[in-house]
This record gives structure tokens, C-alpha cells and sequence, in this order.
């Protein structure tokens, strides 16, 4: 009986929990194609090789399994207190299941151990404007942008220094910001399209386009659009946005947090 109900359960409903939103929504893992088990193997040959154990838990990130790949790197820092990379990973999958101050305190370390980990300045500059220190984040992205390692995350870095800038009231070096065009845009970057919004180029009604259907996307895309109309003073507008957000369904990303952050606000 117990095989055939669980012939019956969706395969979804299988994977763990890895969220649960205040509004009392699941949020679960999804199913691994082979990537997580190939991982396995490998450390298991080299069970205390740091590189392998990162792997591991990118692999389960992967697939969204964020609290089994924080227990991964926590794992790698009881072999290797001190690496950098360890807390650059388990600060931002602390961050993806909404534990801002055990993100805060992972970042922060990992910067004092090495400042010069693009991954670190980033996340820490997303945690820090999640908790509307925008002074904060706007250092961080100043940090992470120069050290960008491809075009996708330098207009990642623009567009969420453009933001902290923004909601820190200094606008004008947030039209500056823009004018140096420090980015280099990658075709299809969700980035890309919303810093297209907040130079002019497009109307908030066409920052979309038809191959924007996955969940991230739209999740990001719309928080984008509402936090623009934020800075405007539109905050009607803005709530619209960030409940299309939250109705993607697409809860990793940060767009889909910060329209949680901004909701309960």
C-alpha cells in the first residue's frame, strides 16, 4: 500500500521543504538529474578535498537543495575553518532560505578573510539591502563591481548599485551611475532588460519579452519594475509588481525575496 501511494504522490511533493514563506506556502527542492550524485561519488573518493565539497553543495544548489548544501559547507569549514569560498557559498544559500543574520555574519567573515571574492561583495551588498541598509549595499556593489567576472554579473552589480543608490536618496550619482554604462549587456539578462527601464530605453510595459517565462525571470523582472516605480514614488504600482513577483513562484531569487522584504513593509 505504501508503494502504491507513493506511485500516487507528485513527484514535487517528494522533495524536501526547503522554505516556508509567512504566508504559510512550501517551497520544495527539486529532483536530481545526476549532478548531485556524480558530486557524491567524487568526494567520496577525496572526502576531505575542499574543491569537491564545494561542488557538492553548488550541485545541490542546482536543484534548489539550499539546506542540504548549507550542511555541505558547513561541513568543508569543520576541515577548513578559514576558506573563504566555504563562507562565500554558505552565506549565500543562508540567504536564499531567508536567514538574513547568518548570511550577514558568513559574508562579513568571508571578507575579512578575502576581500577579493566577487561572490562575497555581491551577496553581502543583497543582504545588506534586504535589511534597508542602503548605504551598506551601495559599498558592497561598489566593491563587487570592479571585480564583476563577466558581463552578466557586471550588469547584475550595475543594476543593484543603481537600486541602493536609489533608495539612499542619492540620485543623482545613480543617473551617473548609468551614464558611465559600466556594464556590458548580455542578450536575454533580466539585468540587462530592467537597467534598458532605468535608462529610458523601454516603457515599464515592455521591460518583458515572450521568452521571459521561467520563474526567475519573471520573479526578477518583476521586482525590478516595482522598485522602480518605488523610487518614483508610486507605491501603489509598486505593490502590483511585487505581488506579480511573489506569484511567480520563483523563490530563489532575489527579486522574489526583496518583494517579500518590501510586502511586509
Amino acid at each position: 500500500m505504501n508503494t502504491l501511494l507513493s506511485l500516487l504522490i507528485p513527484l514535487c511533493l517528494l522533495q524536501s521543504v526547503e522554505y516556508r514563506s509567512p504566508a504559510g506556502v512550501d517551497y520544495r527542492a527539486q529532483r536530481d538529474t545526476g549532478a548531485i550524485v556524480r558530486a557524491e561519488s567524487a568526494l567520496a573518493a577525496d572526502p576531505r578535498n575542499i574543491d569537491r565539497i564545494i561542488a557538492l553543495g553548488v550541485a545541490q544548489s542546482g536543484v534548489r537543495q539550499y539546506r542540504e548544501a548549507i550542511e555541505t559547507f558547513t561541513r568543508g569549514l569543520k576541515i577548513a575553518p578559514n576558506n573563504a569560498l566555504l563562507y562565500r557559498w554558505r552565506g549565500h544559500r543562508y540567504l536564499s532560505t531567508r536567514q538574513f543574520d547568518r548570511a550577514m555574519d558568513d559574508l562579513t567573515r568571508g571578507a575579512r578573510l578575502d576581500s577579493t571574492i566577487y561572490g562575497i561583495w555581491y551577496h553581502l551588498g543583497i543582504v545588506r539591502f534586504a535589511r534597508r541598509d542602503f548605504a551598506g549595499a551601495v559599498d558592497a556593489f561598489t566593491r563587487a563591481l570592479p571585480i564583476a567576472p563577466d558581463s552578466g554579473e557586471r550588469s547584475g552589480s550595475t543594476d543593484w548599485l543603481w537600486m541602493s543608490l536609489a533608495r539612499a536618496g542619492r540620485t543623482a550619482d545613480a543617473k551617473a551611475l548609468l551614464d558611465r554604462h559600466p556594464d556590458v549587456p548580455p542578450a536575454g539578462n533580466a539585468y540587462t532588460q530592467r537597467l534598458r527601464l532605468y535608462r529610458g530605453e523601454v516603457s515599464p510595459d515592455s521591460v518583458f519579452t515572450p521568452a521571459d517565462t521561467s520563474d526567475i525571470q519573471i520573479a526578477t523582472l518583476s521586482y525590478g519594475i516595482g522598485n522602480w516605480y518605488l523610487v518614483r514614488g508610486d507605491a501603489a504600482q509598486a505593490r502590483k509588481w511585487f505581488e506579480r513577483s511573489i506569484a511567480s513562484g520563483g523563490w530563489p531569487a532575489f527579486g522574489f525575496i526583496m518583494s517579500e522584504v518590501e510586502l511586509r513593509r
